[in-house]
């Protein structure tokens, strides 16, 4: 049987599906991309806001027309969206089979065990990942499930649970298998990666899982996206600044600027400390890139609330900001407060800040013009420039480097910044090739083995 998975959502929605797609491909069914070939179809669901639940409903009703004008005949939806509204999807989607939110997905294999779509019986699979997509050098590493931060405004908790740690041995284990599987830079993921080991008294927290994974892989570039301000403690700070197989790069969300709407979200944070925060992470990693994320239109923000992010904005001087309009989600903290800010003004309000962010990331980013950066290559179209991106630039949400050479994708290379293109992108010449991509390993090369690993099912 042909199977093809439709992921949508964040990066820990990919590495649930590449766990999916491992698991269901060891007991013997084919991957493919072409989904009008799937005979089996699984829809990996994002619930985060309003508009990735419709795009999830639009993937499930695409899939259930392959019921009638493709090779499908089995139709599963799992994930997020799932998690929440399982009732209501399966009263609404009927050519959906079956549905299993997140913390069910470990019975899929056993689900179609049942309807006799699989040869042989579940086993449990340890963390074993199948990647599908165009870029195998460039990977995601999940360290943790759930979250236990309190945000008003955000029903994570409610479709991922707590903040459970994976076991650090089964981390690094999963980073030996990436790296063998081609892996060059690996992003780590959770809802917050500073609280990594917090969870059981005496365990490794994410300074000493950076230290293993630095000394049971080599692989070049490891990259933390999604940490909490209050996580980034000296000790963090001063392994980031001190390795440079850790790119200089923090993905810190602070959602506002004001520190009445941030005591309404219940963040932690408040203005001073952001601002203090930012001086630190500077002043400890030299060529630090930080990426942010802000809400606009929470209930009872107003214009001078505005005014005050836009101060912070212009203060601190991210490198990319990530902004988006808020939208009420069903059983948060926030669904209670009356979403008084009209759509039209969200918008506006969201227009101006992207607009602030837009003139200070291209004023970042020219003053690089001239300057020897790191890039990893990504693409080598036939007859073009290549596709690279420098340590600044993460996957598929930083723009890209227009790049003047000849290397191969997964090569790390330097090059030297010559202009800014279209606001988001550099434009570069290569200078030299540090690290050229890995040979080619032979099929069927074993694992390397870390002392005192115990096999077992990666949590969900």
């Amino acid at each position: 049987m042909k199977v093809g998975v439709v992921t949508l959502g964040c990066d820990k929605n990919t590495v649930d599906s590449e766990r999916v797609l491992a698991e269901l491909a060891a007991h013997g069914l084919e991957p493919v991309h072409a989904l009008e070939e799937a005979e089996l179809i699984v829809v990996n669901t994002c619930g985060f806001i309003d508009a990735a639940k419709q795009e999830s409903i639009e993937a499930i009703v695409e899939a259930g027309r392959l019921k009638v004008t493709g090779a499908c005949t089995i139709l599963a939806a799992v994930g997020c969206m799932v998690e929440r509204h399982k009732g209501e999807l399966a009263a609404e989607l009927p050519e959906v089979d079956f549905f299993l939110g997140t913390s069910e997905m470990d019975r899929l294999a056993a689900e179609l065990g049942a309807r006799g779509a699989l040869d042989g019986g579940f086993t449990a699979h340890p963390g074993v990942r199948l990647y599908a997509g165009d870029l195998p050098h460039v990977r995601y590493l999940k360290v943790s499930e759930g979250c236990d931060h309190g945000c008003a405004f955000c029903a994570i908790p409610l479709m991922r649970g707590k903040h459970r740690s994976f076991a650090l041995d089964q981390v690094v284990r999963e980073a030996q298998m990436l790296e063998l599987q081609g892996a060059r830079e690996v992003n780590l993921v959770a809802q917050d990666l500073a609280h990594y080991g917090r969870d059981a008294r005496g365990s490794a927290q994410l300074p000493e899982l950076l230290e293993a994974l630095l000394a049971e892989t080599t692989i070049p570039w490891f990259r933390l996206l999604y940490i909490y301000s209050a996580g980034l403690t000296p000790r963090l700070l001063e392994l980031m600044a001190r390795e440079p197989r850790i790119v200089p790069y923090l993905d810190m969300p602070i959602q506002h600027g004001s520190d009445a709407v941030l005591a309404r979200m219940r963040r932690p944070e408040r203005g001073k400390t952001i601002r203090s925060t930012v001086a630190r992470v500077r002043d400890a990693i030299p060529g630090v890139a930080i990426r942010t994320t802000c809400i606009l239109g929470f209930p009872g923000e107003t214009p001078d609330d505005v005014d005050q992010l836009c101060d912070l904005l212009e203060e601190a001087r991210f490198e990319r900001v990530g902004a988006f309009t808020y939208s009420e989600q069903e059983g948060t903290r926030a669904a209670q407060f009356a979403d008084d800010v009209p759509m039209t003004e969200k918008r506006e309000r969201l227009e101006r800040v992207t607009e602030l962010q837009r003139a200070i990331t291209v004023e970042r980013y020219e003053g690089q013009v001239g300057r020897s950066m790191r890039a990893i290559v990504d693409r080598s179209p036939a007859g073009e420039l290549l596709q690279a991106r420098t340590r600044w630039q993460a996957d598929d949400i930083d723009g890209i480097t227009h790049l003047r050479g000849d290397a191969p994708p997964g090569a790390i290379v330097d090059v030297t910044i010559e202009s800014v293109v279209d606001d988001y992108d550099f434009a570069a010449r290569l200078d030299r090739v540090v690290l050229a991509p890995p040979a080619p390993r032979p099929a069927g090369r074993s694992l390397p083995v870390l002392g005192g690993i115990t096999q077992g099912t990666f949590g969900r």
